[in-house]
């Protein structure tokens, strides 16, 4: 059938996903002030994806399902704590940023 590539080392690995958390940052902070389901937060979440390929493209790092996972959690952690920084300190998620009673 089909040759299967190598498994790119571990190091390659851990750069990439950490570059894929560190592009998505920007991303889930732009998100996070967003209305929720509008197209501009559609774009937020999808826009990074074409640098993220570029980044596999880039180290050479072909589809495998087994590292999918890594990459996935990569991206919505970078998503997720870019909406982290820019909710003000003690903020409840709930949307109560700011409020006092």
């Amino acid at each position: 059938m089909g040759d299967t590539p190598p498994m790119p080392a571990p190091s390659t690995l851990a750069l990439v996903a950490l570059a894929v958390f560190v592009v998505n940052l920007p991303f889930g902070y732009w998100r996070a002030g967003l209305p929720r389901l509008s197209t501009a937060w559609f774009v937020a979440i999808h826009a990074p994806v074409p640098l993220v390929v570029a980044l596999r493209w880039l180290f050479d790092l072909p589809f495998r399902w087994s590292t999918l996972p890594l990459f996935v959690a990569a991206y919505f952690a970078g998503q997720f704590a870019g909406a982290r920084l820019r909710r003000p300190r003690g903020a409840a998620a709930t949307g109560s940023a700011g409020t006092r009673p």
